[in-house]
């Protein structure tokens, strides 16, 4: 055990990790229903992350999600749209509500390979930009070379710049840790980040930036919540989870519901402590509460 799950109680039995696993995995099919498809569904950070992204296109996307609404009244608000930086004021002008929340990543995503300085100034310039949501990278140069405090110290930094704009404009602002789970090889490696990310100030803790050839996997999300659970045990303070990266079908959202509902339970279930990174899920979803092929995105 490292140093951080010993101060957590966190035991990680790889054998027991896996038939919990095959539990969910055996099971999701029939956990699938209209309400936890909804819950899925408002959990949605709708993203475009793409080099040729631009404010037309950007544009465009949030109209479309403005548009859900009329186009199906039934279902709930997803959460937010997530863009990069630069691209927040388009969010933010576009959307048809404050409900639904500006998502920028920040810290030069995806590598964070840049000075502190500069992750700095531009979690500050979005925020300054009204996104509600900061989604930053932890330094993986620092951490996999063991030196956790200045990873750790780096998310620190950051989120009290985030707290100290957000404030100024009378604001809060949620600070997302991606861990970049794929390249981290261990269940007690995935333990250590989330730990670190949390007493960090992580408001959530995310598995991957989705631009790595291993994202979300069902492991990655017990072991983080796991550490979310260890971590609450011993705090008193809720921090959510947030699945990205490949998740693609109705099964894969729901296979992480599972994952949360099993180890974290239903206080968890809600866009305040669950969400998905998604590009092209929201059209899965859509077909799967409509019980019909959508294409909608």
């Amino acid at each position: 055990m490292s140093e951080l799950t010993t101060k957590y109680g966190l035991i990680l039995d790889k054998d027991e990790i896996a038939r919990n696993l095959d539990f969910c995995a055996g099971n999701v099919e029939n956990v699938v229903s209209e309400q936890v498809l909804k819950t899925c569904f408002s959990a949605m950070d709708v993203t475009t992350l793409s080099t040729n992204d631009t404010e037309s296109k950007v544009k465009g996307l949030v109209e479309k999600v403005n548009g859900l609404s009329t186009q199906y009244p039934d279902l709930p608000r997803v959460a937010s749209v997530c863009v990069y930086p630069n691209f927040a004021h388009v969010v933010r002008k576009t959307r048809s509500t404050d409900e639904l929340h500006v998502t920028c990543v920040s810290s030069c995503f995806p590598s964070a390979q840049s000075f502190l300085e500069v992750k700095v100034r531009e979690c500050e310039l979005a925020v300054e930009d009204v996104a509600d949501v900061i989604d930053i990278v932890l330094a993986l140069n620092s951490f996999l070379a063991g030196d956790y405090a200045a990873a750790g110290n780096e998310i620190k930094v950051m989120k009290e710049a985030i707290d100290r704009t957000a404030a100024k404009l009378g604001r809060r602002v949620i600070l997302k840790v991606i861990l970049e789970t794929g390249l981290l090889v261990t269940p007690e490696l995935i333990a250590d980040a989330s730990f670190l990310a949390m007493e960090n100030g992580a408001d959530f803790i995310k598995t991957s930036t989705g631009k790595v050839s291993v994202n979300a996997t069902p492991t990655a999300a017990y072991v983080m919540c796991a550490s979310i659970k260890a971590f609450y045990e011993k705090t008193g303070r809720k921090v959510g989870f947030k699945a990205a990266g490949g998740i693609s079908t109705t099964l894969d959202a729901v296979s992480y519901y599972s994952i949360v509902s099993s180890v974290l339970g239903g206080e968890w279930l809600d866009n305040r402590y669950f969400r998905l990174g998604v590009s092209r899920l929201a059209n899965a979803l859509l077909s799967s509460l409509e019980q019909k092929t959508v294409v909608y995105f």
